[in-house]
């Protein structure tokens, strides 16, 4: 990562480029503000505050999209307050130890890199939310706990989405293969739990039965007695608009279902054999993710 100390006291500045550099960082320094001002481009730049305020809030401005940590000799409105609304990351007063500076600095490299995650998932979750939103839905009247009925796991995980986006609660997503404590829970959250139908019939009944009475919404492509539950269809545009051959369904059927549901239940809803869903598979080249 390249840094840039924007600091007067020369001795200082060089004595943090070369502790930084054996961190891994890349360092430059600038004595003087124009020499901040360039247009390059750096992840992290340490602006000491012992500058003129007016050319000081323009490296400010100049370094907007980067780390900015203020190094500073004292604690007031015009060291700390003043420039942290004008866009500062944090501050650390001077004398202080490299390693707390380094913390600093990789605190903030994370924020950077999840922000940049959350921006590209909520892109995504979007893009997820306009297929698979139920268009009448009112979601301030959903109550939970919640079983979601569909073939497809997609479509669960749209109406998920959709949900925390529009109650404003956190949601944890679990695997019901994994073991996990409902009530390390965090406050205005709720629990999303897939993949519950690859559990055995009898751990699949205990899970849902220690789950009553609490936050969470479960996919299940089969119906399960007691709970809230909503079905989800297919998005209207992928769905079926002609008859199908028997042979045709059969493999719409397991293209649906695949995804959450073993062969054995498969072959249950269809009222076939195994051997005949994999005689299937073989005929339409249908082979299960890994």
């Amino acid at each position: 990562m390249r840094v840039l100390i924007v600091e007067n006291e020369i001795y200082l500045a060089q004595s943090i480029a070369s502790k930084l550099v054996e961190f891994g960082y890349s360092c430059e320094i600038a004595t003087h503000i124009f020499e901040a001002l360039r247009d390059d481009r750096y992840d992290v730049v340490l602006l000491s505050t012992s500058f003129n305020s007016k050319e000081f809030y323009k490296v400010i401005d100049n370094h907007k999209n980067s780390i900015i940590i203020l190094l500073i000799s004292y604690i007031s409105s015009d060291t700390v307050s003043n420039p942290m609304k004008a866009g500062v990351s944090d501050y650390i007063q001077k004398p202080f130890m490299i390693e707390e500076l380094v913390r600093k600095i990789k605190f903030f490299e994370s924020f950077k890199r999840y922000e940049m995650l959350n921006e590209t998932y909520n892109i995504m979750l979007e893009s997820a939310m306009i297929i698979n939103k139920p268009t009448s839905l009112d979601y301030k009247k959903i109550k939970l706990p919640l079983i979601i009925h569909s073939s497809k796991i997609q479509i669960s995980d749209g109406f998920v989405f959709s949900y925390s986006k529009e109650s404003g609660l956190n949601c944890k997503i679990v695997d019901a293969k994994l073991s996990f404590d409902i009530k390390a829970l965090l406050p205005n959250s709720f629990v999303y739990i897939r993949n519950i139908d690859e559990l055995s019939p009898d751990s699949r009944l205990n899970l849902i039965e220690s789950l009553r009475g609490t936050p969470t919404i479960i996919h299940s492509a089969s119906d399960h007695i007691g709970f809230n539950s909503l079905s989800l269809g297919e998005p209207r545009a992928a769905m079926m608009s002609d008859i199908l051959s028997i042979d045709e369904y059969v493999k719409q059927m397991i293209l649906l279902y695949q995804d959450v549901l073993p062969d054995t239940e498969i072959s249950k809803k269809l009222g076939i054999s195994r051997k005949s869903i994999w005689e299937r598979r073989k005929k339409h080249d249908i082979y299960r993710q890994k």
